[in-house]
């Protein structure tokens, strides 16, 4: 339905734009936050407890923060949440455009998990909001007032997310959900617990009253845990162009790795900002991407190895001027051609058929040998190596058949 592709991208390009807002406003309050300093007397007098100096854009700029707040509360005094309401409307409305209009294509994945489309939305809004549940039950419980003991918490609660999701729908659904979960979360800190906070305070103030502090330290609560979602939400947001990662037998683990690295960086900027440096930690971080690239990386050069019958099959072939040979391996380019006209050219086609995919994605176009030659590296990538296509294998592509690409094409330049 063009429509509904018409649909996605105007409201992806929205979601884009809101996500940049959010982030760009919660890097910077952060920041600004730890980037205060202690004002000179008269400034405390006034009731300022820390002040800042910028340059940006032709001028001076001088922020301060009030220990209580000003003596009058000013004609205009500027909220930050709509970023954050419409980053969360517009990502939710995509996740229903993409995954839930599209779950049989998207988000259901027979080999995985078979299921009715109904079964797998009610799946993935029982994890979101199943999950949304227990983060805001355990931040009003005592829980929240040990930091350590909540951390672990929540940790393990976004690990059973990952495991679950991974195992009802395909990869990139299972990832998608998982970042559902973290930006709902998100997004439920500033709805239930920050906005309330400062409208308490605002009100507050302007009454003359004292201001509780339990409100600014459960508003800094939530905040802070925005900030360390941040770099694991985005990675989800771009993984779906990363097949090596969800299609990995341990995807999970995976996710979690990378997530759990991505916080770890996020911890040395929040560091930085308040004055210590610790290049260790992007030393650490740095090393665990690189190990998690060789870990992830294992099962694909496997993948390269003989699967029993393929040479069988492909060494009864007879050799001609179209037949690559290496190792007495021989795979010939009638047999190529058919593997990609069975099992690609529906989708990578000038005139796709396809029930789903109407313009080829990616642009990748295989109708002749010129074309399958032109995008050799990208077919034997994806189908013999992350395996990830045909799109869920709809079309039953075998391990022999990826095992004869990746056999041409190894042999392809020879």
């Amino acid at each position: 339905m063009p429509w509904l592709d018409w649909l996605s991208l105007f409201v992806r390009w929205f979601h884009v734009v809101a996500g940049v807002a959010w982030i760009g406003a919660s890097f910077y309050f952060i920041w600004l936050d730890n980037n205060l300093r202690t004002p000179p007397k008269w400034k405390q007098d006034k009731g300022i407890k820390g002040d800042l100096w910028a340059i940006h854009g032709g001028g001076f700029y001088e922020v301060a923060k009030y220990a209580y707040g000003p003596e009058e509360m000013p004609q205009t005094l500027h909220w930050f949440k709509w970023e954050a309401y419409t980053t969360w409307l517009s990502g939710f409305a995509l996740l229903i455009i993409v995954y839930y209009f599209g779950a049989s294509a998207y988000l259901i994945d027979p080999s995985i998990n078979a299921m009715s489309p109904s079964t797998a939305i009610l799946l993935g809004l029982a994890l979101i909001f199943g999950g949304l549940t227990l983060y805001e039950l355990a931040c009003r419980s005592p829980l929240a007032k040990y930091p350590l003991a909540f951390g672990i918490g929540l940790i393990a609660l976004i690990c059973i997310a990952a495991y679950l999701s991974t195992h009802w729908f395909s990869g990139r659904g299972a990832y998608i959900h998982v970042g559902a979960l973290i930006g709902t979360i998100m997004a439920g800190n500033v709805f239930f617990n920050i906005m309330p906070n400062q409208r308490k305070m605002v009100a507050a103030v302007a009454e003359k009253q004292d201001i509780d502090p339990r409100w600014g330290a459960s508003a800094k609560l939530r905040s802070v845990h925005n900030n360390y979602f941040t770099l694991p939400l985005l990675f989800i947001m771009i993984s779906n162009h990363y097949p090596m990662t969800y299609q990995h037998s341990q995807s999970w683990l995976v996710l979690i790795a990378i997530m759990a690295a991505a916080a770890w960086i996020r911890h040395f900027f929040n560091l930085r900002h308040v004055g210590i440096t610790k290049p260790s930690i992007l030393v650490s971080g740095a090393a665990a991407m690189l190990a998690i690239t060789f870990w992830v990386s294992m099962p694909q050069l496997a993948a390269n190895s003989p699967i029993t019958g393929a040479h069988d099959v492909s060494s009864s072939l007879n050799s001609d001027s179209d037949t690559h040979q290496e190792n007495d391996i021989r795979v010939t380019k009638e047999q190529v051609t058919s593997i990609v006209s069975t099992h690609c050219v529906s989708c990578h086609s000038r005139t796709p058929t396809d029930d789903i995919f109407k313009v080829a994605p990616v642009g990748v176009v295989l109708d002749t040998w010129d074309d399958i030659e032109r995008f050799a590296p990208q077919i034997v990538r994806r189908a013999s190596v992350t395996k990830d296509m045909p799109f869920l294998n709809k079309t039953g592509m075998t391990d022999q058949e990826r095992q004869l690409l990746a056999d041409w094409f190894a042999a392809k330049d020879k």
